[in-house]
């Protein structure tokens, strides 16, 4: 397949109640999800309504927001920072002994293998800045009635926080979605999944031992190598049902 452009990435600062927390790697798409996404991710934010403006000045490259909540910024954003693996890169200011401290996940909702198997290909074929240039990341979110949200970008963690931040903007129910992604599942992959409360991540790649090691602590279920017909279960849960028999589903024991 000839690929007609190169993968883009920007340097913008997000601006916080006039605080900067950082100048991030982005795809100039959907910022405003990422937002979202990425506040919720980090605790900044437990809901919408606690976001007042979000305001992006292409010309300088920042995003400014204002939140009303609570929380006291200067001190959260002196906290040790947690640089973050791979593309596109972020930071965390959750530590893995933080993540620990989220709430375990209680939906016990099940999933074909299959049906895991059909919306990993249906996000592959409708992901248009991968299909342009070959070299995005992208997120999913499965709703209850099979329709589906993609977000790209060229960080694997920025297009989880957009698809998290859609969710969030939306007010939808972790309880009934199933988020799918390109890329590795690492720790900080984890923790914002499990900040959100999605009880099953599906990904067409690998995960790392100790995203798996805290996805067996929050009872969250972790599939990697969703591919053709195979799929390793890293965490054993019960939510994945194999009804197809001539696949290659292996429970990974760690």
């Amino acid at each position: 397949m000839k690929r007609k452009s190169c993968p883009e990435e920007y340097p913008i600062t997000l601006k916080v109640n006039g605080y900067e927390v950082a100048v991030f790697q982005l795809t100039n798409q959907d910022l405003t999800d990422w937002t979202y996404g990425y506040m919720f991710s980090e605790g900044l934010i437990t809901k919408k309504e606690e976001i007042q403006s979000v305001h992006f000045d292409p010309e300088c490259g920042e995003i400014q927001s204002i939140i009303n909540n609570e929380i006291d910024i200067q001190r959260t954003f002196s906290q040790k920072k947690y640089y973050t693996a791979g593309c596109g890169r972020g930071i965390t200011f959750f530590s893995m002994t933080d993540v620990k401290q989220f709430n375990k996940v209680e939906n016990q909702k099940t999933y074909r293998l299959s049906y895991l198997l059909e919306k990993r290909s249906e996000f592959a074929k409708n992901s248009p800045l991968y299909l342009e240039t070959g070299g995005m990341h992208g997120a999913c979110i499965v709703k209850e009635s099979g329709d589906i949200v993609i977000r790209e970008d060229i960080g694997r963690h920025n297009a989880v926080d957009k698809v998290i931040g859609h969710a969030v903007r939306q007010g939808l129910n972790p309880n009934s979605l199933l988020l799918l992604t390109t890329g590795r599942i690492s720790y900080e992959m984890l923790s914002k999944a499990a900040k959100f409360g999605f009880s099953v991540i599906g990904s067409r790649t690998a995960a790392t031992k100790q995203a798996i090691q805290l996805a067996k602590y929050l009872n969250i279920e972790m599939v990697g190598y969703l591919r053709g017909k195979m799929a390793v279960n890293y965490t054993g849960k019960g939510r994945i049902i194999n009804d197809i028999g001539d696949s290659e589903f292996e429970i990974q024991r760690l």
